[in-house]
């Protein structure tokens, strides 16, 4: 019995001695012997093919010193953007590049480019920039179709947070079809909401399928710190795909027009006007509302202020204020048909005109 004891032992210290004397000390195993799940391996080819299309967007500004004359550029934010195609075109986020006298684009090699302003959409938070850049140098990324998203899908963001240039993160869609306010209080609707980590510096970056297509552009977090809270949101890629057209042909969004001026939400509160919808101050002459007959504030000889039209819905979608009359118009082309409704004298009147191209 106490020869097998000894036989047993004997073959533990061995497999013992060859676990210990196998490996190099504390270096690590080769790469080739890590196990990467399947999800890792996605994380990390997206990150490889996607992350030469991320540059690094910062912008300077023209300041006075004190008690000088003297002007000088300073450094003012900074962002991130992504290559929209190989002809130069790059896009960020309107919020980056706000009030910037000059802008600056450093791509994945370290060039770094001064760029033009192509166009703006404030009320989408979106810019369209162009560098003078190689084409070689240019990497787009693929489009996806952000229609088709769920919550729960997988999703990545690459930006350059607190000025750490191309950093990943990755999470799930946690929601679809929210509302966040652009700059110039308007709302963006359908934005994507993820749990990402999106830190200030990420805005503008684009945010990824598991396929690393474009679904997002990365634009604002929720956070009482200005840290990433888990609530982070992207503009759905769909309304890029409409709005960079029209910021490359005309600079800004291309919306068709009423031919009205409205009157602000200050002065419906000092007039009383207590009725939701959008209240015309002004008719532009020989543009649609003109030919039809409907009419803004009346004056009479005292300087008594009397209410004209006041626009309540769109082809029967309520209008609530000129945010939404904005939003519902953006549905439209110019020469499309619509019914406008509105309320005058306490009667509902129903016009029917063609909208009009937007003024240069």
């Amino acid at each position: 019995m106490l020869k097998w004891v000894l036989v047993i032992t004997l073959a533990i210290s061995v497999s013992c001695v060859v676990l210990i004397t196998t490996g190099n000390g504390d270096d690590p195993p080769p790469a080739s012997n890590i196990m990467l799940t399947g999800d890792e391996n996605n994380n990390i080819k997206i990150f490889s093919d996607v992350s030469p299309s991320v540059v690094y967007v910062t912008n300077t500004q023209v300041v006075r010193r004190r008690f000088s004359f003297n002007a000088m550029e300073v450094p003012s934010g900074s962002g991130t953007g992504f290559v929209w195609d190989d002809s130069g075109l790059i896009v960020t986020n309107y919020h980056v590049i706000h009030r910037a006298h000059k802008v600056l684009i450093t791509l994945h090699n370290g060039e770094t480019y001064e760029a033009e302003v192509v166009g703006l959409a404030p009320d989408k938070d979106i810019a369209l920039l162009r560098i003078d850049a190689s084409s070689e140098d240019l990497k787009p990324i693929p489009l996806g179709n952000s229609s088709e998203l769920a919550v729960g899908r997988k999703v990545l963001a690459i930006g350059n947070p607190f000025e750490l240039d191309t950093t990943l993160t990755v999470g799930v869609v946690s929601a679809l079809g929210r509302e966040i306010k652009s700059l110039d209080n308007r709302t963006i609707k359908n934005v994507i909401q993820t749990d990402a980590a999106i830190n200030p510096g990420n805005s503008g970056g684009p945010l990824l399928n598991s396929m690393g297509q474009l679904i997002g552009v990365n634009t604002s977090i929720i956070s009482p710190s200005g840290a990433n809270a888990g609530i982070g949101f992207a503009i759905p890629v769909n309304t890029i795909k409409l709005i960079v057209p029209q910021l490359l042909d005309y600079g800004r969004p291309y919306r068709p027009i009423l031919g009205i001026e409205v009157l602000s939400e200050y002065w419906k509160r000092r007039l009383g006007i207590n009725v939701k919808g959008v209240a015309i101050s002004e008719v532009q002459q020989g543009l649609p509302a003109d030919r039809v007959g409907m009419i803004g504030l009346q004056e009479d000889g005292r300087r008594n202020i009397y209410l004209g039209d006041i626009i309540i819905a769109i082809d029967d979608e309520p209008v609530i204020n000129e945010d939404t009359l904005l939003s519902l118009l953006e549905n439209y082309q110019p020469g499309d048909e619509v019914k406008v409704t509105t309320i005058r004298d306490e009667e509902i009147e129903n016009y029917r005109l063609k909208l009009a191209e937007p003024p240069n």
